[in-house]
């Protein structure tokens, strides 16, 4: 359902070394006029527009999906604004990973899109969806992933990358030759240099995780990061203890 990472425009990968380019994109700074805040019902017309930019032909988040998302883990729900306008969001729940780390899917994993999987106990920040308009608003939005992260005592960010290059790679590769192409700098695909650029590491190719998905061939590459931070001694934080009470 809807990109995992946005591709950024190719003319940018075009032009440069995938060395270089990740270098420049470490380069960038997050955007200091973006204000990340809990996404809200009223953005959801916003959302959606993104994801009909980034993947116009996967189905979208619904409405009842999105308020569903926030009832289970409204801190995993965020969006960017930048001059009263959203450019960007980012969609997470905390799972359970070794229940998944089998043939995991878009569906399993995140519950049909409902997040009714999220398990506050468990130790997984997996980041279901993040979409930007530009590349200072994503690394905008992985720095308030990471700041989650670290401030529930989680021990890893999991991601999946879409490849929307796939499907026009020349000589039909398998997933794993395309994005070994990618990292190995012989072929573009931003959707995966990315968050790569923004210290996840590559872990495999998770084959059929979005059939929808058909540039990407319905694969996506697993990522991950691992908190520094992380003190496995310390329960992940309570949530419910910090949230502030609504009067009745």
């Amino acid at each position: 359902m809807g990109s995992i990472i946005e591709a950024f425009p190719r003319a940018l990968t075009r032009r440069a070394p995938r060395l270089a380019q990740m270098q420049a994109w470490r380069a960038v700074p997050v955007n200091a006029n973006a204000r990340v805040r809990p996404s809200r019902l009223e953005d959801y017309a916003a959302i959606r527009a993104l994801q009909r930019e980034a993947s116009p032909f996967i189905p979208g988040t619904s409405l009842k999906q999105l308020e569903s998302q926030r009832q289970a883990f409204p801190e995993g729900q965020m969006v960017a604004v930048c001059a009263g306008r959203i450019v960007g969001t980012v969609s997470s729940l905390i799972v359970a990973w070794n229940d998944h780390a089998e043939g995991p899917s878009w569906r399993s994993v995140t519950g049909e899109g409902s997040f009714t999987t999220h398990d506050a106990a468990a130790r997984t920040l997996f980041c279901a969806e993040l979409l930007a308009g530009s590349i200072a608003i994503a690394r905008t939005l992985h720095r308030a992933q990471r700041r989650l992260a670290r401030k529930l005592n989680l021990r890893r960010i999991v991601a999946a990358a879409r490849l929307p290059g796939y499907r026009e790679a020349p000589d039909e590769p398998t997933p794993e030759a395309y994005v070994q192409r990618v990292i190995w700098g012989s072929s573009t695909d931003t959707a995966l240099q990315m968050p790569l650029s923004e210290g996840f590491q590559y872990c495999g190719v998770i084959r059929n995780y979005l059939p929808e998905d058909a540039d990407s061939g319905g694969h996506a590459a697993l990522l991950v990061w691992l908190n520094p931070a992380y003190s496995p001694t310390e329960p992940p934080a309570n949530l419910e203890a910090v949230r502030p009470r609504k009067c009745a």
